[in-house]
């Protein structure tokens, strides 16, 4: 969802990708939310960090706690930054209903909306903040 988000709002300064330290593929949920808020993320697909091989960033923005905690190592340059959002899909098994679990995904979906259009700003108070 976050790369979807960057393109869509800040495509035009931000060159985003998106890798984790595993692969769980795309969640229809999170298709779906993405979707009702007009951005299509249906040809996304789950990478390892491995596969950005070669690619000197300025930041890596973990989202989650698993990743912060085992962030592999970033030749160059690149700012490590954590923003902890809930995780979508461990929320979505401790409800019931297709509707709370959709909910659970909007929730993320919005916050992370509102991260990414802070962005490049953000970056730099996190930067001074260090």
């Amino acid at each position: 969802m976050a790369e979807g988000w960057a393109r869509h709002l800040k495509g035009d300064t931000i060159e985003p990708y998106s890798a984790g330290i595993e692969t769980h593929g795309l969640s229809p949920n999170a298709v779906r939310v993405m979707e009702e808020a007009g951005v299509d993320i249906s040809r996304h697909r789950s990478k390892r960090v491995n596969e950005l091989e070669g690619i000197e960033f300025d930041y890596v923005i973990t989202v989650c706690g698993h990743a912060n905690e085992n962030c592999p190592v970033f030749p160059g340059k690149a700012k490590i930054i954590h923003v902890g959002f809930d995780d979508p899909p461990k929320l979505a098994e401790a409800v019931e209903t297709e509707e709370e679990k959709l909910e659970a995904y909007r929730r993320i979906r919005d916050e992370i909306r509102a991260y990414i259009e802070e962005l490049p700003d953000v970056l730099c108070d996190e930067k001074e903040g260090d």
